[in-house]
């Protein structure tokens, strides 16, 4: 079974150590401890690919909650389809919000753009 120290995975992920140490403080990873008074970390494959899933789903913008929900679901031994369902469910509701983020970003720059244009008639017709 391969193992990995906080550094590789640091190096592998390009993240930081802290970012990692944040992740097993949050729950998301579980690593052994082993030398003097435990001080090294050691992460296993299982750790690996929990750090790999996390990643990613603060890459598509969940929150470190539903990434544990999620990750943990996969740690059980449940019916797929109901683990679909919810994962479903998470992308759903983010997809909702996003989609309202942008629907208010399209707002806020079509009233940048009003006052530019203003600005620049009231600018044109001073010279």
């Amino acid at each position: 079974m391969s193992t990995y120290t906080i550094t590789e995975l640091a190096r592998e992920f390009d993240v930081t150590a802290r970012a990692i140490r944040f992740y097993e403080d949050q729950g998301l990873l579980s690593p052994s401890r082993e030398g003097a008074g435990g001080r090294n970390r050691v992460y296993t494959g299982r750790d690996r690919t929990r750090l790999k899933l996390t990643l990613r789903g603060k890459r598509l913008g969940l929150s470190l909650a539903e990434i544990k929900g999620l990750v943990d679901m996969y740690e059980t031994p449940k019916d797929s389809v109901a683990q679909m369902h919810r994962f479903l469910n998470v992308l759903g509701q983010h997809r909702e919000t996003l989609e309202q983020q942008r629907e208010d970003i399209e707002m806020s720059l079509a009233e940048i753009q009003a006052h530019e244009d203003e600005c620049k008639r009231l600018l044109a017709a001073q010279t």
